[in-house]
């Protein structure tokens, strides 16, 4: 029974190498969606437990945490522009643009069944939210959320200066989102307002 088991810390190792997106991207991903992503990602979920392996936060998401409302230099259309980009790639498609990954029932069932084998694969740790607590993994995983939250801060900020400088997009929000909803203001508010 034992030998079975040997295979399992190899392949936690190799694994160990990886701390992006499994698709080459540079967007930043917390442990539950690189946990979801890949069996290479669900596989290694046990060494992010540990602290072992850690997500890279992108410089540009720490600049972001550092002041997330600072002025571009030079504050123009070129320069937000240039400030916008590095942000869409490291936090992925903004809430003005069309997502490009499908969300369909196969990619919701990959997930799931990566989440499943995550699971199976935490579960070797012994207390391990206790153990995420004591190696720093749950204070990292909260250091890369703090970052994400910091870009989208960033992100919003400069497009919104973008747009009352009338650039163009990626300095501005787009507006327009194919096949989205459009939201009304007429609706009655579902609580009271106060």
């Amino acid at each position: 029974m034992r030998r079975d088991l040997l295979p399992l810390p190899a392949l936690l190792l190799v694994s160990a190498c990886v701390t992006g997106p499994a698709d080459g991207s540079g967007k930043i991903q917390t442990s539950s969606q690189a946990k979801r992503e890949s069996v290479q990602g669900a596989v290694s979920a046990p060494l992010r437990d540990v602290n072992l392996l850690q997500t890279k936060i992108p410089p540009v998401l720490l600049e972001a945490m550092a002041d997330p409302y600072k002025r571009p230099q030079p504050a123009t259309c070129a320069g937000i522009t240039e400030a916008v980009v590095p942000l869409n790639n490291a936090l992925g498609a903004d809430l003005d643009e069309p997502a490009v990954d499908e969300d369909d029932l196969m990619s919701q069932g990959k997930g799931a069944a990566l989440g499943a084998v995550a699971g199976l694969a935490s579960d070797v740790i012994p207390f391990r939210g206790w153990v995420r607590k004591l190696t720093g993994a749950e204070r990292h995983d909260s250091l890369v959320q703090a970052a994400i939250t910091a870009g989208g801060v960033r992100r919003a900020y400069l497009k919104g200066l973008g747009e009352s400088r009338g650039c163009k997009p990626p300095a501005t929000p787009s507006h327009v989102l194919t096949g989205s909803p459009v939201i009304s203001q007429d609706r009655k508010p579902r609580y009271p307002v106060r």
